[in-house]
């Protein structure tokens, strides 16, 4: 693949983003062309802001897009995210598109709003104002975390370890994978049946199981 050609211009908005913005911001680019998207990054400008670079991997909120199909993909404007060591993130993801219309990669910006939000806890907290704020997303560094992560999620989402987990609680913490996009990552099926304690039979059971009641709804 021709990356420089079919993402040159936006190489260039990267680099003028991350100049005008400073080091707090980052701006990545992701080629979403290729079946293996464990290495979709092939620009990158304040990789430091995440700890990423050239080579790595897509963030949660790119795998789920990506599980929606490339006629439902849909921008994403001004959402909150964190990193693994803490940041918050201001971030914004915005699809590359050919001729035809169709997603061939993303750019997404991220600026480190971690002060300024230390700031506005601590006037609301002197102001004793209350306001609840919704969970920022995760950002991985590679997709072996984000995969950790989301199976983590999982577990939260049913509410008890897999260990006491019925066929029913596993379904919908398979669910939540699926539609995270979590089959998107490379040899993904294995650490699934690992961590639920089932076979690559069921695994695939349960995931036609979940095709079929999505597609009666």
């Amino acid at each position: 693949m021709d990356h420089d050609k079919d993402f040159e211009f936006a190489k260039h908005v990267a680099r003028g983003l991350a100049v005008h913005f400073g080091k707090n911001c980052e701006v990545v680019i992701h080629d979403l062309r290729g079946q293996d998207h464990a290495h979709s990054i092939i620009a990158i400008e304040n990789g430091h802001v995440t700890g990423r670079s050239v080579g790595d991997g897509p963030s949660h909120i790119v795998l789920e897009a990506l599980q929606e199909g490339s006629d439902k993909l849909q921008d994403r404007i001004s959402y909150l995210s964190r990193t693994p060591d803490g940041k918050v993130l201001k971030s914004t993801t915005i699809f590359i598109r050919d001729d035809d219309g169709q997603a061939i990669g993303l750019m997404g910006i991220n600026y480190d709003v971690s002060m300024l939000v230390a700031l506005d806890h601590s006037i609301r907290e002197f102001t004793e104002q209350e306001q609840s704020e919704p969970e920022p997303a995760a950002i991985s560094r590679n997709v072996a975390d984000l995969l950790d992560e989301l199976l983590e999620q999982s577990v939260k989402l049913v509410g008890k370890p897999t260990a006491l987990m019925n066929k029913e609680d596993k379904i919908r913490a398979i669910r939540f994978l699926n539609d995270s996009g979590a089959f998107l990552i490379t040899k993904s099926g294995p650490k699934v049946c690992k961590y639920f304690g089932i076979s690559n039979y069921t695994l695939y059971s349960y995931l036609d199981e979940i095709k079929s009641s999505s597609e009666i709804e």
